[in-house]
């Protein structure tokens, strides 16, 4: 663009920055003598879907409690919605949405007595319009007089979402909200939650379904309390150093067995039909693999390594704080 002789230069202002919707930095809890959460420090951009992975017992419903205020850290500082998490701790809750393992609602009561009774504790206006509205939007509008005792996993899950997203949250956190519910319904609850994050809202979500971490825009993998690693699903494969090999053919039995312990093999695992065996150096892998693939009948290829492997790979790495 031509600036006129004379005249001042345009002004562009600079592109608008969305605050994270949580930054926190070296937390700490402790319960009596035991570390459950060891100096973790997490970023997560408002509008995304941060899915936490690890153990059982490894910190990671504790860890999200603490980043959201719901829990007090014993060290470590941050914000949450643009909130202290230790000094504002009230305000952060009233704009949290939390959907545990346990289905937790009135079973003698229908899905629309339900989340009406919600919408009261709340203390919410135009009741009946935010019940209509989440009734709709999880597809629930034709079960509305349905008692929830008589549901399915499935729309036992849709109606604790519903509940969740009454009050229009800024931050949704989702404790395995899936166990026990099938493919479709998985997907489908993942759909939704895909919509949501698209209308900006952040979720936090924890989960042992390889194919939902794929699905967050980030991850982070939490052992026994300590952050191993984080970020992209692409990202934390492409920096864990592993190697894969796929063993397809002979006799795969004798293989796995003869693999197991072998120097340079952290894991072999039976996939069907086929092996999956990991490591971290590609050629040991190779030298391992070598006498099957020559005289074993067995056909050797590279292949990436999955999300699952790394999961295993940080799993045999980590150690349990509470043994």
């Amino acid at each position: 663009m031509t600036v006129p002789s004379g005249s001042a230069a345009p002004t562009i202002a600079p592109p608008a920055i969305t605050p994270a919707a949580i930054d926190v930095r070296g937390l700490v809890k402790r319960f009596g003598d035991k570390l459950v959460v060891n100096n973790v420090s997490i970023r997560v951009d408002t509008g995304a879907i941060y899915g936490f992975l690890g153990p059982n017992g490894s910190g990671k419903t504790t860890t999200i409690r603490l980043l959201c205020g719901l829990l007090t850290p014993d060290a470590g500082e941050g914000t949450c919605l643009g909130l202290n998490i230790r000094t504002h701790s009230a305000l952060i809750k009233r704009q949290v949405g939390y959907m545990t393992q346990k289905f937790s609602f009135w079973e003698d009561l229908s899905i629309a007595e339900n989340l009406d009774f919600v919408a009261r504790m709340y203390g919410l206006t135009q009741r009946r319009r935010r019940v209509d509205d989440a009734l709709e939007r999880l597809g629930l509008a034709n079960r509305r007089r349905q008692l929830a005792g008589e549901l399915s996993g499935g729309w036992k899950q849709r109606l604790a979402l519903a509940a969740c997203i009454l009050h229009e949250p800024k931050l949704l956190l989702l404790d395995e909200p899936t166990a026990g519910v099938d493919p479709k319904a998985r997907r489908e609850f993942w759909d939704e939650i895909h919509r949501l994050a698209a209308d900006g809202l952040t979720v936090l979500v924890s989960t042992h379904y390889m194919d939902e971490a794929e699905r967050c825009h980030e991850i982070a993998y939490i052992a026994y309390g300590t952050l191993m690693t984080h970020g992209p699903v692409e990202r934390v494969i492409a920096g864990s150093g592993l190697h894969t090999r796929i063993v397809s053919g002979g006799d795969l039995a004798r293989v796995e067995a003869a693999l197991a312990g072998h120097a340079g093999v952290e894991m072999v695992a039976v996939f069907g039909s086929r092996l999956h065996v990991s490591g971290l150096d590609g050629a040991v892998l190779d030298a391992a693999l070598a006498p099957w693939a020559d005289g074993g009948n067995c056909r050797v290829t590279a292949a990436d390594p999955t999300l699952e492997d790394v999961f295993i790979h940080l799993m045999n790495r980590s150690t349990d704080n509470f043994q």
